[in-house]
Parts: C-alpha cells; sequence; structure tokens
C-alpha cells in the first residue's frame, strides 16, 4: 500500500526551518556574515568557490568563522565546473582561490592570507608563523604529498600501490604520533590554526582513500579518530564538512585523477558511498540532528523550479517522483513515482552537494529518500557523473537571474541533455 505525493503546498506547509544565515551557525549559503556585529564592521571580503569544494578556500573560511570576523562573500567559479567570471579574472588574472579583501587590499595564497589576517585580528590561539606551528605545517605538506602520490599514480603494478600504501601509512603514523604528544584531540594543547592546516585535505584523504584504496583513516587511526571527533564538536567545521559522496566526485578533475585499485575493500566501499546506505560512514561521527529531514526538504523547496528544469526527466513526470521522494522523506510513507522517473530521481541522488546545499545528514537523507523512491520502478541510473570536469554542475544554469528568490544560486548540478 502506498500512498498519495503530497502536493507542494502541503509539503510547504510542513518547512519549519528557519534560519539566520547572517549570525547564526556557520553555513554555505551566507554572503554576508556578522556575528551580531554591524555591516560598519566588515573589514573582510572573501572569494570563494560557489560549491564549498576548494580545500584551501574552507581553511580561510574556517578561520574566519573561528574568530568571528564580520566578511562579506563572494562565490567564483572553479575552473573544473565552468568558465571564471571575469569580474574575478580583472581583479585577479591567475583566477586563483581563494583571494581575500582586507582593508581595500587584495591577497592570494591561503597561507599568505591567514597571515594577513593574523597580524590585522591576532593569531588563532598560535600564529601560522610560530615555532610550535612551523613543524606541524611542514608534516601536513608530508602527508599532502604522501596522499598524491598513492591516489594519483595510476595503479601499474600490485607491488607499486603496496609500496605508495606504505608510504603514506609511514606519514600517517608521524601524524598519530604528533597528536598523541598532546592531552586532547587537537594537535596543540588547544585548538588552533594548525588544526585549520590540516582539516581541508585529511578531510579529503578520508573520502577518497576510503572510496578508490579501501583505507579508512578514521576508522584505522585512533589519533585522526579522536581528532575528527574534536573538530566535529566545533559548529564551524560541521557548517563547513562535506559527505564522502561530494567529495570522492569533486576530487578527479581537481587533482587530474584519482585511481582504484580494485580491491573487494575498494570496490564495496564506492557501492555503499555511491548507492547507499549513507548513514553509518564514517564521514561523520556526531549524532544525527532531529532537523536533517526538514533541513533537506527547506533546501529542495528553495530551489525546487531549477531542480526540475535541469533534471533529464520530463518536466511533469519529474515534479511528480520529486514530490514522492519529499513525502517519503518527510512522512516515512511509501509513495510510487510514475514510471520513468527512476533515472531522473538518481540524477539528483547523485549531485546533491554537502555543504553547498545542505549540511552533510540532511545530504544523507535526501539521498535514501531519493534512492528508495527510484527504486520503486526500477534500476535505471542517471547520466554518469563526470570524471575530467564537472561541467554538470556548473552554476550559469543557477544565476540569481533565473531564479531571485533563492538564497543560494547552485544547487544540485544540472544537465545538458534536457533543453
Amino acid at each position: 500500500m502506498t500512498t498519495a505525493a503530497l502536493t507542494w503546498p502541503e509539503l510547504e506547509a510542513l518547512d519549519t526551518i528557519r534560519t539566520d544565515r547572517v549570525n547564526g551557525p556557520t553555513n554555505a549559503q551566507a554572503r554576508l556574515r556578522l556575528f551580531g556585529k554591524t555591516e560598519a564592521d566588515v573589514r573582510v571580503t572573501l572569494f570563494r568557490d560557489n560549491h564549498a569544494w576548494c580545500p584551501y578556500c574552507q581553511k580561510v573560511w574556517l578561520w574566519l568563522e573561528e574568530k568571528q570576523i564580520p566578511y562579506r562573500i563572494e562565490k567564483v567559479t572553479m575552473f573544473c565546473y565552468g568558465t571564471k567570471e571575469k569580474w574575478y579574472k580583472q581583479r585577479v588574472p591567475s583566477g586563483m582561490l581563494p583571494a581575500v579583501e582586507l582593508d581595500g587590499q587584495l591577497i592570494t595564497e591561503s597561507d599568505d592570507i591567514l597571515i594577513a589576517l593574523e597580524q590585522a585580528f591576532g593569531p588563532l590561539t598560535v600564529s601560522m608563523l610560530a615555532p610550535t606551528a612551523i613543524p606541524l605545517r611542514q608534516l601536513e605538506r608530508l602527508l599532502f604529498r604522501a596522499w598524491c602520490s598513492w591516489l594519483c599514480q595510476p595503479v601499474r603494478s600490485a607491488r607499486q600501490e603496496q609500496f605508495n600504501r606504505e608510504q603514506f601509512v609511514e606519514v600517517v603514523a608521524k601524524v598519530e604520533a604528533a597528536l598523541a604528544a598532546t592531552p586532547g584531540p587537537y594537535f596543540l594543547e588547544e585548538f588552533s590554526v594548525v588544526d585549520l592546516v590540516f582539516t581541508p585535505y585529511v578531510e579529503r584523504m578520508n573520502a577518497s582513500l576510503f572510496y578508490y584504496k579501501g583505507y579508512s583513516m578514521r576508522e584505522e587511526n585512533p589519533g585522526f579518530a579522536a581528532w575528527f571527533d574534536g573538530m566535529e564538536t566545533r559548529p564551524t567545521y560541521r557548517g563547513t564538512q562535506s559527505d564522502f559522496h561530494t567529495h570522492v566526485h569533486d576530487l578527479p578533475p581537481q587533482m587530474g585523477g584519482c585511481w582504484e585499485n580494485g580491491e573487494p575493500q575498494a570496490r564495496a566501499n564506492q557501492q555503499r558511498v555511491d548507492q547507499g546506505p549513507w548513514l553509518g560512514l564514517p564521514d561523520v561521527g556526531y549524532p544525527e540532528p532531529e532537523t536533517s529531514r526538514v533541513e533537506a526538504l527547506h533546501r529542495v523547496l528553495k530551489h525546487r523550479n531549477n531542480i526540475i528544469r535541469v533534471n533529464p526527466t520530463e518536466d511533469a513526470v519529474f515534479d511528480q517522483a520529486l514530490r514522492c521522494a519529499l513525502t517519503h522523506l518527510i512522512t516515512g510513507e511509501t509513495c510510487s513515482p510514475p514510471q520513468g522517473s527512476d533515472n531522473g530521481l538518481r540524477y539528483l541522488r547523485d549531485r546533491v552537494n554537502v555543504p553547498r546545499d545542505m549540511s552533510i545528514y540532511a545530504g544523507k537523507r535526501l539521498r535514501a529518500a531519493l534512492e528508495a523512491t527510484a527504486a520503486l520502478v526500477d534500476d535505471a541510473q542517471g547520466p554518469a557523473i563526470p570524471t575530467r570536469n564537472r561541467y554538470d554542475q556548473n552554476p550559469v544554469e543557477f544565476s540569481p537571474e533565473r531564479e531571485p528568490e533563492t538564497e543560494n544560486p547552485l544547487p544540485f548540478g544540472l544537465n545538458w541533455l534536457k533543453r
């Protein structure tokens, strides 16, 4: 027995989310952050990528959030999902992200940005240039290089694959030792800028190695497990945190390719990340908020016209299928979608982007509802996620001119097939 799909007005009546993007918790949708101060206090503009994919942007973003420095946000297209905006290239000819305008001065390179921000507003526990920070920053770069050597080189032989793995694990042991040298979960006695330096790529290592190599950093290393747990106590980190699905599919064009080893554990992990179940994956450890389902509903309602318009399934069919999925998401009831909508539902499932579109648990719940609803029809998949670029996520189709009421003009990707 299945239930009828709720209408859009009925779904809107269930949307109880009321958020303060400007002064509330860290979030990916804000264009202005004031932390209870006024716009007159704003001295900083952060230029970061639209999709919250850029690791160096995340580092600066977290610093501003932790220090609660009032700032504006301008969002820019990364090369892998579209054409860089002309206005940005005029300001930053290299197109490099992030950039910060501080008191009228434009600064690029994330480390230079953090040092300049420290000089203006004081350090985050310790300076980037402190004697305690520099060796740990160097260790982070060593870990980064070992990760790249393992992930981004084609697997030519079992021997080479094993060597790359051992080299990475050897560096991980050094990082584990550094974490064990402090009484708490962080790299120094207190949370500091050093943790922000490690955050972006450790998060991406955790995702990519789980998916492509069958290696779980968080589960196999107690120091990293405690560090992740400590980071997840911070609302700032939760607001920038991504999930495995987003990272493993945004990384290949950024990294020049990610190479799987074909081992059974990696294949099992890929199946889980791509098709669920998503709850219980080692990409998040804090308890699920009670608002996760309603948050997912809220974000879809905010952008439903564009979500329907760019989907490869015919509009009327996908409209009903999406309402079925949202009905299941909110009520738990089974709601059968129209025939032929399974590929469209899975197309959207594959393009939910955390945290750009919603927070990590909301993303998991929406993916699960879309998959459960699609499975009632058949097993047809949507167009494959590209690996050489992510033009399926080009923000041009979600410009404010198309849907001016949106709070974030680029959710959920696009499809070039339906025009």
